[in-house]
């Protein structure tokens, strides 16, 4: 079985009550590599992963192969699965982010998704501006409005799921196909940083209304 402490570094987005069991594995598997419990290019045979967690042979074949689609690990006949270093994961996938996060990786993980952000979403506003439908336009001016009144009468929790409302929104309308790809990507960093409680406690309300 997957153990509790394992299972509450991973963000809670990832694993839901009737998930397969091969992603809450795969998680924890993930969890083991980035906290350097299973070393990279280090091997375990398929049989050490199913007594490890107590799952069938299949279940640790679909987790391993989820891995694998990440380069998280690699197969390699006759040796069974090797750990891949995380610098080398796909870190556009939101899952490896929601790892990364978690984990030691977590500062240079979050300064190389601050520089994606910086320099995506002043394009996708300018878009959304030029090419976003009327009613799109309107409603992010809403949620804005709705952020200040959050800040002022202190409903943090509040202002957290407006802000991701509104950077989705504004990624999703943008006008940019690529750009739209990016708001998982971008929801994953926002909910992050808030279980990292590593939002301020007091969000500077001049910088909503002159971002």
């Amino acid at each position: 079985m997957v153990s509790n402490t394992t299972q509450s570094q991973i963000s809670s987005d990832l694993v839901t009550e009737n998930a397969p069991l091969h992603l809450s594995i795969a998680d924890s598997l993930a969890d083991e590599i980035v906290n350097n419990k299973w070393e990279p290019k280090t091997n375990r045979k398929l049989e050490d992963i199913q007594k490890q967690y107590g799952i069938s042979r299949t279940v640790a074949r679909e987790a391993t192969r989820l891995l694998a689609s990440l380069g998280c690990v690699q197969f390699q006949r006759g040796t069974g699965v090797i750990a891949c270093n995380p610098e080398n994961w796909d870190d556009l996938n939101t899952r490896v982010i929601t790892w990364k996060l978690h984990s030691p990786y977590r500062e240079n993980e979050l300064r190389a998704l601050t520089e994606l952000r910086l320099v995506v979403e002043p394009a996708a506003a300018a878009g959304c501006a030029l090419r976003g439908d009327v009613e799109i336009r309107y409603k992010l001016g809403v949620i804005g409005h709705d952020m200040v009144k959050a800040v002022e009468e202190n409903r943090l929790a509040d202002f957290h799921e407006l802000d991701i409302q509104f950077h989705t929104l504004l990624l999703a309308n943008s006008g940019n196909p690529i750009f739209a790809k990016l708001s998982s990507i971008v929801e994953s960093v926002l909910r992050g940083r808030v279980e990292l409680n590593l939002y301020p406690q007091k969000p500077n309300k001049e910088a909503i209304l002159n971002p």
